[in-house]
């Protein structure tokens, strides 16, 4: 069985997700199925249909979370002293020695990343050239656009 790394928001966040799946998602689907039977013949009836899709897009959604979270390996980083090395749940912030451009990414498990605020994947390919690396160290990491040098100014265990 396959450990899945998570941080102790992620994990927290998953379980919210589940929660509101269980407690008011499905509830409302299996009413929006009821109502839509009440309407009669069931071969063309779109409500009904809809409804039966969305149930399905939600007990997937279920097993899946339920699945993740049987199986994961919550890592509270701000537990760990701080030995300056870049690991699974550090914040690190790089400087890319080409555009002298800084930025400050989280490392964090598959269903955490989002770009849009800085959570990267530990399986991306930026993650991945980091990880072991410690303050000053470089790092090449292969971009769409070619290697790219990054310096490493900052590492911290948030």
């Amino acid at each position: 069985m396959i450990q899945i790394p998570m941080t102790v928001q992620g994990a927290e966040n998953l379980r919210l997700e589940l929660h509101e799946l269980k407690s008011v998602k499905r509830p409302a689907i299996i009413q929006a199925i009821a109502t839509a039977r009440e309407h009669g013949d069931l071969k063309e009836n779109a409500e009904y249909h809809a409804a039966r899709e969305q149930q399905g897009f939600c007990e997937g959604r279920i097993q899946d979370i339920e699945a993740k979270l049987s199986n994961v390996q919550i890592i509270d980083i701000s537990k760990m002293k701080n030995t300056g090395k870049v690991i699974f749940g550090t914040t690190v912030t790089i400087l890319n020695l080409e555009t002298d451009q800084e930025v400050t990414y989280r490392i964090v498990g598959d269903d955490e990343a989002n770009i849009k605020n800085n959570l990267i994947s530990v399986n991306s390919p930026i993650a991945r050239g980091l990880i072991g690396k410690s303050v000053d160290d470089v790092a090449n990491i292969t971009t769409p656009n070619g290697v790219v040098e990054f310096e490493i100014t900052a590492v911290e265990y948030l």
